[in-house]
């Protein structure tokens, strides 16, 4: 179970990253040339929350059947411990809360402007997101690629 989970994790951050790319580069053309962002682009903003969403719950699951997560005090100590721990599972929900926010502020916005709030909520939560995926070769890259 554990490992199918991880894989689940790991694979569905690649949909997750290129769903949101294409997010941002549908709202930030729609920005940058001025033109409304109607329902039918709100539709890529929502199945990229829905994602985001998805994502956070198998982590929520990962996060309490890990083995790489330990809750003692010795934990803090360890900078890979501390990064599962702590700093992964923090950043990563603060960049679905930013992601969550952005929708919902778009969502009740005119076309005219809801473009831009995607485009900024969107594009900082994905750089947070980016910043804390513990990548294949970096010192915390102790998951594969899948």
């Amino acid at each position: 179970m554990y490992s199918g989970l991880v894989h689940a994790h790991s694979g569905l951050r690649w949909i997750f990253l290129v769903v949101i790319l294409l997010t941002l580069v549908l709202a930030l053309t729609k920005w940058l040339g001025k033109k409304p962002f109607w329902e039918e682009h709100k539709k890529w903003a929502l199945i990229t929350l829905i994602i985001a969403h998805i994502q956070l719950i198998l982590g929520l699951v990962l996060y309490f059947i890990s083995p790489k997560v330990i809750f003692e005090g010795a934990a803090m100590k360890d900078s890979v411990a501390r990064f599962f721990l702590v700093e992964h599972i923090s950043m990563m929900i603060l960049g679905i809360i930013l992601i969550t926010i952005g929708y919902m502020r778009a969502k009740r916005q005119l076309p005219e402007n809801s473009a831009k709030t995607i485009t900024i909520f969107y594009g900082i939560g994905l750089i947070v997101i980016l910043y804390m995926i513990p990548w294949p070769g970096s010192i915390y890259g102790v998951v594969s690629w899948f």
